[in-house]
């Protein structure tokens, strides 16, 4: 039996002790508290890498071990979840190569092996150290999307209420910034929505909107023909200058539309 069979013999008849020792190791070099269930949780992780370890020192496969896997999705999930930072997780992998190269030195030692075989088991470590980063990252990166995704949907929900303000008549504030999704939002969720609440006129108030581009604009002014099939009437108020010509310059016909100056208007003229 040559000396890296005996290595990965070792691995696999031992991995739980070794992961423990690994794990305390790794550990006690950081410079903050872990908590124990995720020390356990690791622990359990590094015996099936150690498992693995040793079934793949005689093999070419790069294959990467599932428990690996799941750790590192695992932590990049939980660190965009509490919204900490990617280098909180990153800033454990130094300390982490460190006793993983000691731990094959020593091996390196006790089973008497050449510089090769010990570089060898080194890179396959480092390996799937650098797998394991990936997955982590390519983890809270989709979570972090996700709850980008999610907190947009949620501003746009309140930056689009329909406001009743008396049997049939609502408003509909239009504040901040509008672009293309929340020009959806209006068109796909809001709109809906109004035949549930009774309304037949709808009051659309452009006076909070802060920028608009013409594409935009066309989008917003293209409720108007959604609503009216729903027959809805609706009055435009608070054009300022500014959109008025962008409107103009996207080439939309005001000319059918019910237009004033501000919501006040508007509701003493129905």
């Amino acid at each position: 039996m040559t000396a890296l069979s005996k290595v990965a013999s070792y691995l696999i008849e031992h991995c739980e002790i070794l992961a423990g020792d690994v794990t305390e190791e790794i550990v006690e070099r950081f410079p903050f508290e872990v908590p124990q269930a995720e020390v356990e949780s690791a622990k359990r992780m590094y015996s099936e890498f150690l498992f693995f370890l040793g079934e793949s020192i005689n093999c070419t496969e790069n294959s990467v071990p599932e428990t690996l896997q799941r750790w590192s999705k695992g932590n990049g999930e939980r660190a965009a979840a509490s919204n900490a930072k990617i280098s909180d997780i990153f800033i454990r992998y130094p300390d982490t190569r460190m006793v993983f190269s000691d731990f094959v030195l020593n091996l390196g030692k006790q089973f008497d092996l050449t510089s090769d075989e010990i570089v060898l088991i080194l890179k396959r470590i480092n390996h799937l150290l650098d797998l394991s980063i990936n997955e982590t990252v390519f983890a809270y990166e989709a979570r972090t999307d996700f709850n980008l995704k999610e907190a947009q949907e949620k501003i746009r929900e309140l930056a689009s209420p329909v406001v009743p303000i008396q049997e049939g008549i609502a408003i509909l504030p239009l504040i901040g910034k509008i672009d293309t999704d929340r020009a959806e939002h209006l068109l796909n969720k809001v709109v809906p929505e109004l035949p549930h609440l009774e309304v037949n006129c709808l009051i659309l108030d452009f006076s909070g909107i802060v920028t608009i581009d013409t594409d935009v604009a066309s989008h917003i002014f293209n409720l108007y023909n959604v609503l009216r099939l729903l027959g809805i009437n609706v009055i435009f108020t608070g054009i300022r200058p500014e959109l008025a010509t962008k409107v103009i310059h996207g080439g939309i016909d005001f000319s059918s539309h019910k237009i004033y100056a501000n919501v006040r208007e508007a509701i003493k003229a129905l």
